[in-house]
């Protein structure tokens, strides 16, 4: 022990290299900038002339503790809410690529900062690509509630051909344009009523209440519960109080997701001893379970006596029952929604509020665009006019490219590859850290000036894979275009009427799961 104690203080210190910094560049990039090369196979040659695993640099791991200890509190050097600037910090210690290895209970991770190899990896992926997923909730379907989820259990922490076969089941008519545009008008009226509980919630000074996050939380949940299973949950009530069923599934949600991380990389010992953290979040997710079987059956019920005749009478939930004919295919389609849903799309649109409250000229243009394709805020919002708000889509990506609500997205590889330069076996799981590449000025023109017509204007540079906030390939975001349909609304509902303003301490920013402003959203609702 007192040998492991003395070699744990002589790494307690600033991060250091673990091998001299790679400045030769990747063995693709050349090729890939002239777009030859994204799915050019490797050959015995490549492989020849790679480094081995060994040299790639990162944090040094100590005996017994590895890079664990980095992540624990007090003696650690890794706050996970400060991931975001962890993983720019290794961009700026080790270079374009850096493992961190020696974490308890999980593989190595692989952060790779270049978009062209990031290209690549995602063009010559197959069919089933792996994911770094959340091996709890992988071991809560797998295991805990293998009763319940079977060999089909969704497309969130399932790979291979359980993944496949499942999202075979559902993609089509979640991501038929056609099923989209039939929600316009129910989300619509969600967001209504969400816009006048806005107003109704604001003090004397016109500035929203100090838990505004919570409130956007309640209307990303109306919306999801809209879609997902086909009701209106009663969210935005004035009456609503902590131990509400909405309120109970919000929480939920957020304790599901922002605990990922904390019992991933600082306390793995769930996986060897049922720890109070772990219990807590079987708990949540027996409540997921118990919610959405109840409310799918309703649906089931209601479904029977229901007179159709088009498939475009049929809801997103109506169709997935109708075509699959089991209940459990729409409860695990349902649950996958939400859970990911909520909180994702609610810190999402903290981001997006935040910066347009505090960038009042593009802000002004966004209300501009709204108001020309929109000039009778009365009438009924179509999906053709939402289409037409081209400078309001260019703000949130580029909210999106400089503030990226997903960190990172990533593969496990399932085959050995050449990385940068470097020969990387089966089975790490590699980072593609976003929130960095985005804002890296070998992949974007002028990359810390926040700027929207980037999007809608040729020249400059905008890598294409340098910025993904919904992924890319087999694997991209299934619920993509219902987030983008709830963004796009609230926008143009919103800013056609009111101006938003933010008068307090600037925010900055963290990492719960999300990456978003981090403190009381007190943004200022003013009549336009």
């Amino acid at each position: 022990m007192g040998r492991a104690l003395r070699s744990f203080a002589a790494y307690a210190r600033p991060i250091q290299l673990q091998s001299t910094r790679n400045s030769s560049s990747c063995p693709f990039s050349k090729r890939q900038r002239s777009q030859i090369a994204p799915t050019a196979e490797l050959n015995e040659e490549i492989f020849a002339n790679a480094r081995p695993y060994s040299e790639v640099p990162g944090p040094r791991p100590i005996p017994i503790l590895g890079n664990t200890w980095r992540m624990v509190p007090v003696i650690g050097q890794f706050d996970i809410s400060e991931f975001a600037k962890v993983t720019k910090q290794f961009l700026d210690t080790y270079g374009r690529i850096v493992r961190l290895g020696g974490l308890i209970g999980r593989p190595d991770l692989l952060f790779v900062y270049d978009a062209d190899e990031i290209e690549r990896m995602y063009r010559r992926e197959g069919p089933t690509p792996f994911r770094p997923a959340m091996p709890c909730l992988v071991k809560y379907k797998s295991e805990v509630r293998k009763d319940f989820f079977g060999e089909l259990p969704g497309v969130v922490g399932v790979h291979g051909d359980q993944w496949r076969r499942f999202r075979s089941k559902v993609q089509r008519p979640i991501l038929q344009p056609q099923t989209v545009k039939k929600y316009v008008a129910p989300i619509e009226l969600v967001t209504e009523d969400f816009i006048k509980y806005m107003v109704d919630a604001r003090d004397e000074n016109g500035d929203l209440p100090h838990e505004f996050d919570n409130d956007i939380h309640r209307w990303s949940l109306e919306c999801i519960g809209r879609v997902a299973l086909d009701v209106r949950l009663g969210c935005l009530s004035p009456q609503l109080n902590s131990n509400s069923e909405p309120q109970r599934i919000i929480d939920a949600a957020k304790f599901a997701l922002r605990n990922v991380a904390v019992l991933e990389l600082k306390a793995p010992y769930w996986r060897y001893i049922p720890t109070p953290l772990w219990s807590k979040y079987v708990n949540n997710m027996n409540f997921f379970v118990e919610i959405c079987s109840r409310y799918i059956n309703e649906a089931l019920e209601r479904l029977k006596t229901k007179k159709v005749t088009s498939e475009n009478d049929l809801s997103l939930l109506e169709r997935v029952l109708r075509s699959e004919g089991d209940p459990k295919i729409a409860t695990i389609m349902a649950l996958d929604l939400i859970l990911v849903g909520i909180d994702t799309i609610s810190m999402a649109v903290c981001s997006i509020l935040y910066q347009a409250a505090t960038r009042l000229e593009q802000q002004d243009k966004m209300a501009e665009e709204i108001r020309r394709v929109l000039p009778d805020p009365s009438k009924p919002l179509s999906y053709s006019d939402l289409d037409k708000l081209h400078y309001t889509k260019a703000f949130v990506r580029e909210v999106f490219r400089m503030y990226s609500t997903v960190i990172g997205n990533g593969r496990t590889l399932q085959d050995d590859d050449v990385i940068c330069g470097y020969h990387i076996p089966k089975g790490v799981q590699v980072v593609f850290p976003t929130i960095v590449t985005g804002n890296m000025e070998q992949f974007v023109s002028d990359p810390l000036e926040f700027k929207p017509e980037r999007w809608l204007e040729g020249g400059g540079k905008l890598h294409p894979f340098a910025s993904l906030p919904y992924g890319f390939g087999a694997r991209i975001c299934l619920g993509r275009r219902f987030a983008d349909l709830e963004i796009q609304v609230l926008l143009a509902k919103l800013l056609s009427r009111y101006r938003l303003e933010y008068h307090h301490e600037p925010l900055d920013y963290a990492v719960t799961f999300m990456y978003a402003p981090d403190g009381p959203l007190r943004l200022r609702m003013i009549e336009r």
